[in-house]
């Protein structure tokens, strides 16, 4: 893991304590499922959706790969929106001021990226599509609603065999502001610390 990764992911996890209990009473259902999954031999893999694909869920499906090379928990995590539009470059730069190394391989509207936080792991795609597009898997995976939008407009997602409901708060609330950046790193460590936090109830 690259050394910047590292020391985030560090810092993180010595704020476990500061989780409040209804928060993680919704990220242990997800480590219980993860852990069942687990004891039965099965494959895990996430599919964190939100409406757009383009902040919240792509932090989520990172930081997930993240913490299960961390906690040396077998997972393969997506992101997936209700509709498609692009990965936001306001999140794009908060996830590199937390030590990912992201590479933009193509332009347009809706650019690729190819993100890594290891020298010893794949470049992770990042793009924004529908939750049903490839790559993502169409059958027997997990899906995790990040935003409260999604969450109402997909009561039941197609080929879910399970599916949870962690919502966190949009940082496009501070878009334009001065408190932009501030509000995207604070989104950034919430979900690294939770989904750090998952994977740590897994392992333990």
């Amino acid at each position: 893991m690259y050394d910047a990764i590292a020391d985030y992911v560090a810092q993180r996890r010595r704020e476990f304590e500061s989780i409040d209990i209804s928060r993680r009473v919704l990220l242990d259902e997800l480590s219980h499922y993860i852990h069942q999954r687990r004891l039965a031999g099965e494959i895990v893999r996430l599919i964190f959706v939100c409406t757009h694909n383009s902040r919240r869920s792509h932090m989520a499906h990172l930081w997930a790969a993240v913490a299960g090379t961390t906690f040396e928990v077998d997972v393969t995590t997506f992101s997936g929106g209700t509709e498609g539009t692009a990965f936001n470059p306001r999140a794009v730069a908060a996830m590199e001021r937390a030590g990912f190394q992201i590479e933009k391989t193509s332009a347009g509207g809706n650019p690729t990226y190819v993100v890594r936080f290891s020298e010893k792991q794949p470049g992770i795609k990042c793009f924004s599509k529908k939750f049903d597009a490839a790559p993502n898997p169409q059958e027997d995976f997990a899906a995790v609603m990040v935003c409260g939008e999604a969450d109402a407009a997909c009561p039941a997602v197609p080929g879910a065999g399970a599916r949870f409901s962690i919502p966190f708060v949009d940082p496009k609330v501070s878009d334009g502001t001065p408190q932009e950046a501030a509000t995207y790193d604070e989104r950034c460590a919430q979900i690294a610390r939770e989904m750090l936090y998952v994977m740590s109830r897994v392992a333990g």
